[in-house]
């Protein structure tokens, strides 16, 4: 039986756990082995469950029976022996002449690096194949960039990037996060995000993503990151915000899988926003269970760890520069929110105040790699002020099918395909017709996570805390063809009533409050969602304009 817990983007600046990815290499390199083991019951999770009988993407299923799939096991298999051999070999090194040592080592690791030739290819960037989505000129001013996870070799990846572009109908571009074998990618993981260490796809990635952003012919890149790539990805997003004018960044949207990184930075543009977010909005949701062996709640106590009220110390900085944060200004928006889809202004970055446009973590609660990740640094216990910020709001499903595979797992189990009358897929499985066949596919199948209900905060929260999480993800989860909607915060807050149609049609029907919180589908807050079958959401990117076709044309920023 499939359920999902909801919660929101930490706020940054109040603390959530005792250590930082800032902190000292040797430090973080402790936590991440003790976590590993505290996690370890999860590892078989990683490959099940295999249901070769039940795949639901066929040959693009990474366990799915193909040659080409039983080859990559296989040498996988071999790498996992040799590896082993060599890391139990090791420690017994300095019983040897330093000058075989050297030679032996450099034999293994060149013997090492044949085999994962073997799968891995010799290109850094691929391309999804034009027969799962070729490019429509509605989606010229968009690219879609996908980082791959650990021990995927070129034809893994390009069944990831297929899977996508059969998803959403884009071509999707890929950049290789090569592997080196399953053993040796967790330790390349564990330099990467401990040690910051850019590997080449990183530096490959980042500067196309730089480039794409500054270039005016495309108003929305749209980056998907896997398991390790979400630890590439959060790298690549530190450098972004470093150099990257705002304006640039509000047009990237990015949405992991299984994400491994240990922080995600995403800063509001403004104080006053964060003044508010800390004031009235403190973090708050039910904790995935599995994350750390308790259903508590999460929660925030909006201190520095040494008895500081950083909302005071927020509020003192601001009313320095003149604007008081209740007040309206140019850094404290009203509290009065019309996102009216139709304009510039209804961009997710304009609504949520943050410098990337939206953000969107995916994961099982029985997946290691989520459990020692997002899941771990998003959903943890009050500690000091050292927080390892990881912004985005998680959707984190528990039930069958939660493995660590980004097709297998998490897009069969997720963004399902549908299948024509024939067999053959066609799509992402809706619950509208889809190439004459209504619910996707015979017998009117439905996707089980996006209808599955999640609460927006509870009973113990105020209610704001649940209006910050809505305004933030109702520009993600409008109804298509709804022109605005009209988000109130007076305070107290009454969520019923507050959301209301300004014009249009298909609009969301209000959240339904229940004594545990706010109850909403999932499929009603995902805006990854809103991209299925080549759809959009209802606003106009920035600074382009919708022709009198319904087609969105080039523009400049």
């Amino acid at each position: 039986m499939t359920s999902t817990h909801f919660f929101g983007s930490q706020i940054g600046g109040p603390s959530v756990i005792t250590y930082g990815y800032t902190d000292l290499p040797w430090k973080l390199f402790a936590y991440d082995v003790y976590y590993f083991f505290s996690y370890l019951w999860a590892l078989p999770y990683v490959l099940w469950p295999v249901r070769a009988a039940e795949m639901n993407s066929g040959h693009l299923d990474e366990l799915s029976p193909t040659p080409q799939n039983l080859f990559c096991i296989f040498v996988h298999f071999l790498l996992v022996i040799f590896q082993l051999a060599f890391i139990v070999a090791l420690p017994f090194s300095i019983f040897f002449p330093i000058l075989p040592v050297v030679a032996a080592i450099g034999a293994y690791l060149l013997f090492n690096y044949g085999l994962c030739m073997l799968i891995n290819g010799s290109e850094t960037e691929y391309h999804s194949d034009p027969k799962y989505a070729p490019a429509l000129p509605e989606h010229a001013h968009e690219q879609w960039i996908f980082i791959n996870g650990v021990a995927a070799g070129s034809h893994w990846m390009k069944s990831n990037l297929n899977r996508l572009a059969l998803t959403f109908k884009r071509p999707i571009l890929g950049i290789h996060n090569k592997t080196n074998g399953i053993l040796f990618d967790v330790l390349e993981c564990l330099v990467q995000r401990n040690l910051g260490y850019a590997t080449t796809d990183v530096r490959v990635c980042y500067s196309i993503i730089k480039e794409k952003l500054y270039n005016p012919s495309y108003s929305k890149v749209v980056f998907i990151l896997h398991s390790q790539g979400g630890i590439e990805g959060s790298l690549i997003i530190d450098w972004l915000l470093q150099e990257l004018p705002q304006d640039l960044l509000s047009k990237l949207e990015v949405y992991t899988f299984g994400n491994a990184a240990n922080h995600f930075n995403n800063p509001h543009r403004h104080l006053g926003s964060q003044a508010r977010a800390l004031g009235g909005n403190p973090v708050s949701g039910q904790q995935p269970a599995g994350a750390n062996g308790t259903n508590g709640v999460l929660t925030t106590n909006g201190t520095n760890g040494h008895g500081t009220d950083l909302t005071a110390t927020l509020i003192e900085a601001q009313a320095s520069t003149g604007n008081e944060v209740n007040q309206t200004s140019p850094d404290s928006p009203s509290d009065t929110i019309y996102l009216q889809r139709e304009t510039s202004a209804s961009a997710p970055s304009a609504v949520s105040d943050r410098a990337i446009g939206h953000i969107e973590h995916y994961a099982h609660t029985t997946d290691f790699v989520a459990l020692w990740g997002v899941l771990h640094f998003a959903a943890s216990k009050p500690g000091s002020m050292t927080v390892p910020r990881f912004i985005g709001r998680v959707f984190a499903k528990s039930g069958a099918g939660g493995g660590h595979q980004m097709v297998q797992h998490y897009l069969d189990g997720m963004f399902p395909l549908a299948k024509d009358g024939e067999g053959n897929l066609v799509g992402c499985l809706d619950d509208e017709v889809v190439d004459g066949v209504q619910g996707g596919e015979k017998g009117g199948r439905r996707n089980e996570f996006m209808e599955s209900e999640v609460v927006v905060g509870d009973a113990g929260d105020r209610e704001d805390m649940a209006r910050e999480a809505m305004e933030a993800s109702w520009i993600g989860g409008g109804g298509e063809g709804t022109t605005g909607v009209e988000v109130h915060s007076s305070s107290p807050v009454d969520l019923r009533g507050r959301f209301r149609r300004r014009g249009g049609a298909g609009v969301l029907p209000p959240p339904r409050r229940t004594e545990t919180g706010v109850k909403m589908k999932v499929k009603d807050l995902s805006r990854l969602w809103l991209y299925r079958n080549g759809r959009s959401p209802s606003e106009t990117p920035p600074s382009l304009v919708r022709d009198a076709d319904g087609v969105v044309r080039m523009g400049t920023m």
